[in-house]
């Protein structure tokens, strides 16, 4: 089968390109062998940042401009507005919240985030706060970045290019034919159902598969060490809690990023992260649910936290490698013959990645109508369970701390 473009991973990065690919007329397909956003997309929290808390040392970072118009980009996608059309897409929330420990640091910060960028905090007065801010002491800010469910943008795109999306088994079933390091001439694929192959011939191949495309490159001749793993170690809490959204933030470090959801039974669940899911990870699960029930006592004073259960999950950040092993300010795009390989760093950073993929991507050489005859009955892949729906997944309550006095956030 001729193809102008292959995909291979259906995350965020992958399914805006096959979105952006398929707007303008390629013959392509989006390979998958695992669930769609499984690892990465799927268990982030969603937020649509806007570059705020890269600000927090009052400077304009690198990684803050390269962030700054994603918030309105993503806004207009959501209502439809501009392609890929998101509107069936959930948001959890219209907005976030800031607010800071009790440091003059933090203050300064506050001050400095709001320089150069499209996102503009609004400081609330106190009959405005949220619920979970209600005794929060100091500045309680709202910004303008919406909070999507992960698992349901992967499904709101995958559901408009089903015809075009193949589940595959990477390991046994994927062979490059290669005229050269890098570059492709064909693939074969075997049916990880009933054994079947098809042979796929693209113009281009693109990797976006995370963390799997350092095997991809080294099947097709090239290195892998131009990828980085940056692990985190992310707490789940639920119960009845509050809902929320935001970041506590202390001097120019995020001490907290708290967003919340509803699951399949009605209870409250935080997805937390911040600076303790990226010291968490030299912790084992119990100790790191129980250093973050003491975080969300400090940093949400009157919080109750009786009969929350507590869970844990571990994943890695994979990204272009940087020499001082650092998050990359932006996107990374490397090419190597018709070989293209990217990361998005960031989810909300997919559009930027299919803009500069698509870019650098040669035009469409096949000018018949696009026919996934041949692909009608190939497996397809389902979209990945969002970390607290997990079936498998082991909660468990905290024995009752004793009470100690509590720092007051601010």
């Amino acid at each position: 089968m001729r193809l102008d473009s292959v995909i291979f991973g259906g995350g965020a990065a992958g399914l805006w390109l096959l979105d952006r690919f398929s707007r303008e007329g390629h013959h392509v397909v989006l390979l998958e062998t695992n669930d769609l956003g499984a690892g990465q997309t799927v268990a982030s929290q969603g937020i649509i940042h806007g570059g705020l808390k890269y600000t927090l040392s009052g400077l304009l970072t690198r990684s803050a401009i390269s962030i700054r118009e994603m918030p309105m980009l993503w806004r207009d996608a959501l209502l439809g507005r501009t392609t890929p059309n998101l509107t069936r897409t959930r948001l959890r929330s219209d907005c976030c919240y800031l607010w800071q420990t009790d440091s003059f640091s933090s203050r300064v910060g506050m001050i400095g985030a709001r320089i150069g960028l499209q996102v503009k905090s609004e400081s609330l007065e106190v009959d405005e706060r949220p619920a979970a801010l209600a005794n929060v002491y100091g500045t309680v800010a709202r910004l303008p970045e919406q909070v999507i469910c992960p698992a349901s943008f992967l499904a709101d795109l995958a559901d408009q290019y089903s015809d075009r999306i193949l589940k595959i088994d990477a390991k046994n079933g994927l062979q490059f034919n290669l005229g050269s390091p890098g570059e492709v001439e064909s693939l074969t694929l075997t049916s990880p159902t009933d054994g079947r192959q098809l042979v796929l011939r693209p113009g281009q191949v693109v990797f976006t598969a995370g963390a799997g495309n350092a095997r991809l490159r080294e099947m097709v001749g090239l290195s892998a060490d131009v990828m980085q793993r940056r692990p985190l170690h992310m707490v789940l809490a639920r119960g009845n809690l509050p809902e929320l959204n935001g970041h506590c933030v202390d001097g120019a470090r995020t001490r907290v990023t708290i967003t919340s959801d509803i699951d399949c039974d009605g209870r409250t669940v935080y997805q937390i992260g911040g600076q303790i899911a990226e010291e968490g990870t030299s912790l084992e699960p119990l100790q790191l649910a129980e250093r973050a029930r003491q975080e969300l006592q400090d940093v949400l004073p009157g919080l109750n936290l009786t009969h929350v259960e507590w869970s844990t999950y571990r994943v890695d950040r994979a990204e272009g490698a940087t020499n001082s092993g650092t998050r990359p300010d932006s996107i990374q795009v490397l090419c190597a013959g018709n070989v293209t390989t990217g990361w998005p760093t960031k989810l909300v950073l997919a559009p930027i990645l299919a803009q500069e993929i698509a870019s650098r991507a040669s035009s469409p050489y096949i000018s018949a109508e696009f026919d996934a005859s041949p692909l009608a009955d190939w497996p397809r892949p389902d979209v990945a369970s969002l970390p607290w729906e997990e079936p498998d997944r082991v909660w468990w309550m905290l024995p009752e701390s004793h009470a100690v006095p509590v720092r007051r956030a601010a």
